[in-house]
């Protein structure tokens, strides 16, 4: 496999980081099977190896069992690494679900301190505030709706305090987002679904790229537990796909890092030749008409 140019970089927190990331929402999940963990550790590796520096985790990802495998891989990496983890939620592994709402300022505070202990760092990069608004996903009620304000002054404390770098927002409604930058806070990055057949945040990415925060889709290729409609199965991006012997995943994170330059992917595998296949996705080049016949999915 030749060098990957993973598609350039983006400034996040004042560091030009690669366009192409890792996210962990699914690689602790692979633990359980045999010989999972050393096979998760060993798949980290390969992620520094070729190039990825930005790493999207959370606490509650396997309570717990994300940031720890990052840390046992790669702890000896950590200067070279963006890590982006989450506040809002809190894990419950011995509850119906995996987790639960956590969104007040206090509990905030709190998934630091644990985000700070599981990956055996001083600081998190990057600390996305995780909405739960609306669907899908959680829905708060009661006194987990807490004032957006609020939430913001306890991350600029923390901020302040050197414990988080760069703040960022997820799961949010593009209002929200103009509030923040309205209260002064200096949004490093967005992250919502969005990809080339569900677009209705499609304003919010315009705003993203305007203030120069970084645009981080999840469920980059459709799909997910909200069962959304796959990239993967749109006939156009098939063709496409066909037409240039790559495939149809390649073709949708191709799209993506071409719709805006302040894109980042952050696709996740726990296999090798899916990673590479990921990281290749950078190097897709086609026709303006080809682009243009993506740009009308959605």
């Amino acid at each position: 496999m030749s060098t990957p140019s993973l598609a350039g970089t983006y400034p996040i927190g004042g560091r030009d980081v690669p366009r192409i990331g890792y996210g962990l929402g699914s690689l602790h999940r692979s633990v359980e099977q045999p010989g999972g963990h050393d096979a998760a550790v060993s798949l980290l590796r390969d992620v520094y190896d070729l190039g990825i520096r930005m790493l999207d985790t959370a606490h509650f990802y396997g309570d717990g069992l994300a940031n720890s495998l990052i840390r046992e891989a790669l702890g000896t990496h950590r200067d070279d690494l963006l890590l982006a983890t989450k506040a809002g939620a809190r894990s419950t592994p011995e509850g119906p679900f995996p987790m639960t709402a956590a969104q007040k300022p206090s509990e905030l505070r709190d998934s630091v301190e644990i985000n700070l202990q599981t990956l055996g760092t001083d600081r998190l990069d990057l600390l996305y505030l995780r909405r739960m608004d609306f669907l899908p996903g959680l829905v708060v009620e009661g006194d987990q709706q807490v004032p957006l304000e609020d939430q913001l002054g306890e991350l600029l404390a923390l901020q302040n305090e050197g414990k988080i770098l760069g703040i960022g927002l997820s799961h949010v409604r593009l209002e929200q987002v103009r509030q923040a930058f309205d209260l002064g806070v200096e949004v490093q990055a967005v992250q919502n679904i969005f990809n080339a057949v569900d677009r209705h945040d499609q304003a919010l990415a315009d705003l993203a790229e305007k203030k120069g925060a970084a645009w981080i889709p999840y469920f980059p290729l459709g799909g997910g537990f909200h069962q959304g409609p796959k990239v993967t199965d749109d006939e156009t991006v098939q063709r496409i796909a066909a037409a240039h012997g790559v495939t149809s995943s390649q073709v949708g994170q191709a799209w993506l890092l071409h719709s805006a330059p302040n894109t980042v992917l952050i696709s996740g595998t726990s296999q090798r030749a899916h990673l590479e296949e990921n990281v290749a996705a950078g190097d897709v080049q086609l026709s303006d008409e080809e682009w243009a016949q993506l740009d009308a999915l959605g």
